[in-house]
């Protein structure tokens, strides 16, 4: 048994749903789970409801006809007999969602974005189902929520392994073609949806394949594997053919796009290979990612994060900044949601570039100033770069605002005020 994962530009439109039955064709492979993300660009506009809902805008309305026009507009072009039974199912989530908009209470902006966003990932299971099934591809539409099972922090829900792999033991046929939604799970006690963080579809595809001991993952993506930069913004890029599970967590843990972060460490635990692909030639071989496996073409990795902040302390009265503050800082940044991508420190002074996800940073701020001198520069960008050659360095720095440079091994971190 095989997972494959497919994100949103792959169903972005119905010639991206006739594609991934033609991925899976290709494949031959027969016992199959496929993850799906929200279609297209679906989940941002999600969020631009769950914005205008709870800041009472008058474009609400709006915002919701375009997104049933959307999806029925794909619908259209893939089943042209609207009495097709996959038109009811979607309405069925379109009265939910607005149910929920009308009836909830919470203004909390988590719980609420969770219960909202989760509809991109159902529609479109839904209509890919559906569509496999009318193309002869029998299967079965799995709600994820039933078998994912996760902590109640919204928006970054944490699995519970042991009752999540109980469900999918219980729920899962691991014979024939499963179609079920990446990204979304539901907490133990209340049974409200969660998700598990952006780009969390992938998480996902790892969770049933760790759980079901699967062969292998895929994603499949509109690039050809993974590359050793982001072509938007660097050139000359380089396909890796193979990556360690090692060197593929390095490159996670620094903000690499093409793989999320918490991906890696299921399949690494149970040596289960990643296969990243391009959805557009499936036929390639792309990148995998194994056990003990050469970075192959040896070269430099380049990663980009912009709009992150740089924050830097010292003591009021220019004491040591010795364990007792530090240990003070980090549960700051951890009590406010902080992600934290670099640190430096030395014995008066403590530097960390953060990523502001959940906008508090106003409220860290407040706290820091009551204990050290602070000083913050928002809107940076941080470039890290695994096994660079010190021209290529230079050459990054060259007539650019240096904030920060850090060298931990192979790793280079610089933080650049643009």
């Amino acid at each position: 048994m095989k997972v494959f994962k497919f994100g949103g530009a792959s169903v972005k439109d119905a010639e991206g749903v006739r594609n991934l039955k033609k991925v899976i064709d290709i494949s031959r492979e027969t016992n199959l789970i496929v993850v799906v993300s929200a279609m297209g660009k679906m989940t941002n506009h999600l969020e631009g409801i769950v914005r205008s809902y709870l800041g009472k805008n008058d474009d609400l309305g709006s915002q919701i006809v375009e997104f049933r026009e959307y999806h029925h507009t794909i619908m259209m072009k893939l089943f042209s007999n609207q009495s097709h039974p996959v038109y009811n199912e979607v309405r069925k989530f379109y009265a939910k969602l607005e149910n929920f908009l009308e009836t909830n209470r919470s203004q909390k902006h988590a719980y609420v974005y969770d219960q909202v966003v989760c509809y991109g990932e159902l529609i479109s299971t839904t209509i890919v189902s559906a569509f496999l099934q009318d193309e002869g591809l029998n299967n079965s539409w799995l709600d994820v929520r039933s078998c994912i099972v996760t902590d109640a922090n919204f928006r970054d829900a944490k699995v519970d392994w042991e009752k999540t792999q109980q469900r999918i033991t219980e729920n899962v046929n691991v014979k024939g073609i499963t179609v079920t939604q990446g990204f979304l799970g539901s907490d133990l006690e209340n049974n409200f949806t969660t998700t598990l963080g952006r780009e969390g579809s992938d998480y996902t595809a790892a969770i049933f394949a760790y759980c079901l001991n699967a062969d292998s993952v895929t994603i499949w993506k509109d690039v050809p594997g993974v590359l050793n930069a982001d072509p938007r913004y660097f050139g000359n890029t380089r396909l890796l053919h193979n990556i360690s599970y090692t060197e593929a967590i390095e490159l996670a843990f620094y903000g690499a796009s093409v793989i999320h972060p918490k991906t890696l460490q299921p399949l690494q635990r149970k040596e289960i290979p990643l296969f990243v692909k391009s959805f557009l030639n499936p036929e390639n071989a792309g990148t995998c990612v194994g056990k003990g496996v050469a970075l192959n073409p040896n070269t430099s990795c380049f990663i980009l994060k912009r709009d992150q902040v740089l924050i830097s302390l010292s003591s009021l009265d220019f004491s040591f900044m010795m364990e007792d503050n530090i240990s003070d800082i980090f549960r700051w940044l951890h009590e406010f949601k902080m992600k934290v991508e670099l640190i430096q420190n030395s014995a008066i002074s403590f530097s960390v570039c953060v990523d502001n996800k959940f906008n508090r940073l106003e409220e860290l701020l407040a706290r820091l100033k009551e204990r050290f001198k602070v000083s913050c520069n928002d809107g940076v960008t941080l470039y890290t770069v695994r096994h660079a050659k010190p021209s290529e360095i230079d050459a990054l720095m060259e007539n650019k605002t240096v904030l920060l440079k850090q060298e931990i091994h192979d790793t280079v971190q610089i933080v650049i005020k643009e």
